[in-house]
């Protein structure tokens, strides 16, 4: 794990606000030199704390309207279903994040569906289909409060 300070704490939170700054920008608003700045930035890019850059994406103005959380029981914990149930999970379009929790359920997805009629396909044919998934349960994004926060030191 890499000590960080707080001047990578600044610049890890204004990358993270728009990850198109320009490093002479960006330099600026932390009060470094640029040159400085580039050898910071490669290497918080290289020891992994910053993993890579992106752009966040407006999903109902993708056509992408339904978006729910997914509780799912596993039936048993076989190695083969799990690994059989995590690869089909990781290549679904319509899963954004999977988590391994403890408590109640295995597994908490994110799923993001065109509608209510997408979303039902998903289950019906894709998330029941997995013989590792005993029940799953579905609790409906009303409304987002907070998401894509900064992750800071």
């Amino acid at each position: 794990m890499q000590v960080l300070d707080a001047r990578d704490g600044q610049i890890l939170r204004l990358l993270q606000e728009d990850s198109r700054i320009s490093n002479a920008d960006l330099a600026e608003k932390v009060g470094m030199s640029a040159s400085a700045l580039w050898r910071r930035v490669r290497t918080l890019e290289e020891t992994g704390v910053i993993e890579r850059y992106g752009a966040v994406v407006n999903a109902p103005a993708m056509g992408l309207g339904f978006h729910a959380i997914v509780h799912v029981h596993l039936t048993r914990h076989d190695p083969e279903k799990l690994a059989e149930f995590i690869r089909a999970v990781e290549l679904s379009p319509l899963v954004q994040e999977c988590y391994a929790t403890t408590g109640q359920s295995d597994y908490h997805l994110r799923v993001l569906a065109p509608d209510l009629e997408a979303y039902n396909r998903f289950l019906e044919d894709f998330l029941f289909r997995l013989p590792a998934v005993a029940s799953a349960q579905t609790n409906v994004v009303l409304r987002t409060i907070k998401r894509d926060c900064p992750v800071v030191p």
